[in-house]
């Protein structure tokens, strides 16, 4: 691998995958050096991170719960304050690793496609809510997408070295923890039982979204966009075991596929590290004897709605799949404060979508729009206030 040392801006750096981000960082601390940190409001492990990695830029959003003895900390570093947008074209910056949670990252991503930075995308709502911006976007300036998701980043591996383009691609997913369960189960799932996850580690956000298979339908939207193929080229199936991270069939009938463990750091080091690949001894390996079998199964569209809402969305596209995103955000943090159901949030998704009048091939601006829209009507949804 080349020797120089990349420099990268963490957005994202206390959630999940900015975390695990500065794991990679610190097993391979010879070819990757932060040079930015951007948190939400855990301001406490941020200046932890800070002092850690000593970062010349950083970026927050402030609270009225602020932990003041880590603010001062901050304010001490000796880092520069920038916005998400500053931080994520700052020249400084080789490769921008959007791990934010929701479309709050989409600003980010759109100034460092229009900046021409190598994006290692985890944040998917963004790609759903404004692919065709920012593609086009990426396009113009050069900027390189490079994705995080275990899923894409399988994709991407699969499709490396092609010279002719995929027939099919065909997304895994584990089918979340509540797989096996009856309509009348699923009525009654909690909170608890929804952050129960069967294979990964994750946030709240995504994990709940795994266990209702939007996660999946998002994938998809995502997979259009990253790989220019049409929405029903794009299959999902359910693989359990979650060693298959996904498959890509070609013309002559060939599959290849990508197999790990479930392991978010892999994916990451590899959109880093891209064109090489990097011996990490913290990175787990398969024992082939602990697999007896790998099945794989169609997904259930009756009992997970969301999944079928979210291909459905992606074939309509406009401002329909920025609805999605923003109407999901709402309903999840709703169960997750335990305001509506578990199946109300496809319910309340499915309402917000009837009451949308799609704006084809949107600016940013009416995307936004759409984006704000939705949250108020799913918030009027659930008060009654909707006529």
């Amino acid at each position: 691998m080349n020797s120089v040392v990349k420099r990268l801006a963490i957005l994202g750096s206390t959630g999940s995958i900015g975390r695990q981000t500065l794991d990679v960082v610190r097993a391979l601390p010879e070819y990757f050096r932060v040079v930015g940190l951007a948190a939400g409001k855990n301001i406490t492990l941020l200046a932890e991170q800070v002092r850690e990695f000593k970062p010349e830029f950083v970026s927050y959003v402030a609270s009225g719960e602020d932990d003041k003895e880590a603010r001062n900390r901050l304010l001490t570093a000796g880092c520069r304050f920038l916005s998400l947008e500053e931080m994520a074209c700052h020249p400084d910056a080789d490769i921008v690793v959007l791990a934010t949670s929701g479309t709050a990252g989409l600003g980010a991503t759109l100034a460092a496609a229009k900046a021409g930075k190598n994006i290692a995308l985890s944040n998917k709502e963004s790609l759903v809510a404004a692919g065709e911006v920012i593609t086009t976007e990426a396009e113009k300036s050069g900027a390189r997408i490079l994705p995080v998701d275990s899923e894409h980043s399988a994709i991407w591996q699969c499709l490396s070295g092609e010279k002719q383009s995929a027939r099919r691609i065909i997304l895994t997913a584990s089918g979340g923890p509540f797989r096996d369960y009856s309509q009348e189960q699923m009525a009654s799932i909690t909170v608890e039982q929804a952050l129960k996850h069967p294979s990964w580690q994750m946030g709240k956000k995504v994990t709940i979204d795994s266990a209702t298979l939007m996660n999946k339908g998002l994938e998809v939207i995502e997979a259009h966009w990253l790989f220019n193929m049409p929405v029903d080229d794009i299959t999902v199936l359910v693989h359990p075991q979650s060693i298959v991270h996904s498959m890509v069939e070609f013309v002559d009938g060939s599959v290849k596929a990508q197999l790990s463990c479930p392991d978010m750091r892999l994916p990451i080091q590899y959109a880093l590290s891209y064109p090489d690949r990097l011996a990490n001894p913290s990175l787990p390996a398969i024992d082939w004897t602990d697999f007896r079998d790998l099945t794989f199964e169609q997904p259930d569209m009756d009992k997970f709605p969301c999944l079928r809402l979210a291909i459905d969305v992606g074939r309509e596209g406009g401002t329909c799949p920025a609805v999605l995103c923003a109407a999901d955000e709402v309903a999840v943090d709703l169960f997750l404060s335990r305001r509506i159901r578990f199946l109300d949030i496809a319910r309340l998704v499915e309402r917000v979508l009837e009451r949308h009048r799609k704006v084809s091939h949107p600016a940013i601006e009416e995307i936004m729009a759409a984006d704000a829209w939705a949250r108020g009507k799913a918030h009027e949804l659930v008060r009654g206030d909707d006529k």
